[in-house]
């Protein structure tokens, strides 16, 4: 199938639908993994995750840099996702983001490739819930430098596997991923940890952290 052909399949009616689904069966999802033995666990899992991703969408549309070949500098829109992963666990997380990155796929296809779909979208965003392995630290800056390092790391392999073809001169296709990358997503991870050294940011995240957890509701140190 060429490039085009499947990328019109993509934006088709019927192809939406089906991530629409999708994308709903991962709430679910989130929603039966929980621990259902804490009280209103599942539910708030569900809910917060429901609200970052809409919330990660609204923060997506909004650039403070847009790269011409595709990615952004964002206000903050990768924390969110991290975020779920810190609060609620690796799982969650990791499904919230694959539940976003199908969302965006939902509105902004550009698919070359069913592999290359798979890397831009669900699993580059996805990773960006690996932050709950860190969820044990006091502070959200660790969970957020390793969620945003493996979306890093997928973006940089699709970048040099099949957009190596438009590096310019002097620039292999895995430097110039690395560097394009490395652009955008470098800027927003230093705007963001900056924006959480801020005491106030990070007592109200602990605040919010805190009273997930409250009365026994959520284990925040399980992924």
């Amino acid at each position: 199938m060429s490039e085009e052909m499947f990328q019109s399949l993509l934006e088709s009616g019927m192809a939406k639908a089906v991530i629409a689904l999708v994308i709903l069966g991962i709430l679910m999802t989130i929603f039966f993994i929980t621990d259902k033995t804490r009280e209103n666990s599942s539910t708030k899992a569900l809910t917060v995750s429901a609200i970052a991703i809409a919330l990660t969408f609204i923060l997506n549309q909004i650039t403070l840099f847009r790269m011409p070949q595709g990615g952004s500098v964002t206000p903050f829109a990768m924390l969110i996702i991290v975020l779920v992963g810190y609060f609620f666990g690796t799982r969650q997380g990791i499904l919230a983001g694959v539940a976003f990155g199908l969302l965006d796929l939902l509105v902004n296809p550009y698919v070359i490739s069913p592999i290359q779909l798979l890397v831009d979208y669900p699993l580059a965003f996805g990773a960006l819930g690996l932050g709950g392995l860190m969820s044990k630290y006091d502070s959200v800056i660790p969970a957020f430098l390793l969620g945003v390092s493996g979306r890093f790391m997928c973006s940089f392999l699709s970048g040099a596997i099949f957009f190596g073809m438009y590096a310019p001169e002097g620039f292999n296709g895995f430097t110039w991923s690395l560097v394009y990358n490395g652009a955008y997503m470098g800027t927003e991870a230093v705007i963001t940890v900056l924006l959480l050294c801020i005491p106030a940011v990070k007592h109200a995240i602990s605040r919010i952290k805190n009273t997930l957890n409250a009365n026994g509701t959520v284990d925040l140190t399980k992924a």
